[in-house]
């Protein structure tokens, strides 16, 4: 783990524009040609599972609204930041709900683990950000029933409708 000053910066140009630079030699030994997630924490709080991203000049993590008011962040003032490598098989810590389930749904599992990384870390965090566990339940259960009915193939649309159908239960 390194620890450095953070500042908040911002680009002009999209509204994805809040971020922390990372200086070249930290980011460097935080990732490889197929590894560019971290966690980083902020002001010791953390983790919080990023992705490196390249900048024509440097490197950097987005710091979205949530996390720029929960630190009453601004690019005036500097803050403490420690990053490290992600070493989670998903980018996200995997919910032990959707576990479970994928533990008794082989069918499930296997269209689970045909997915992309960057589907699968979707489909983590989809259950993951919910704080409720019946909550975070049903929606684990909708995205097995959504991908055995759907043979693997994800349709967003039609995976919230089933998500709000199980909620609903």
């Amino acid at each position: 783990m390194i620890a450095f000053q953070g500042k908040l910066a911002a680009f002009e140009f999209n509204h994805w524009q809040h971020h922390i630079p990372i200086p070249d030699d930290i980011s460097s030994q935080m990732m490889d040609k197929k590894h560019r997630r971290v966690l980083i924490w902020i002001n010791e709080e953390g983790p919080y599972h990023m992705a490196l991203m390249k900048a024509k000049d440097y490197w950097y993590v987005l710091i979205n609204k949530e996390l720029r008011s929960r630190f009453k962040l601004d690019e005036m003032q500097g803050f403490s930041v420690k990053i490290d490598r992600d070493h989670s098989e998903y980018g996200h810590e995997m919910p032990e709900e959707l576990q479970v389930l994928m533990d008794q749904d082989e069918e499930g599992a296997d269209y689970f683990k045909k997915l992309t990384p960057g589907k699968q870390r979707m489909m983590v965090y989809t259950v993951t950000k919910v704080k409720n566990p019946e909550s975070r339940m049903r929606k684990a259960l909708a995205i097995i029933h959504h991908l055995k009915l759907t043979k693997g193939k994800l349709d967003y649309k039609q995976l919230n409708e089933l998500i709000k159908y199980y909620n609903k239960l």
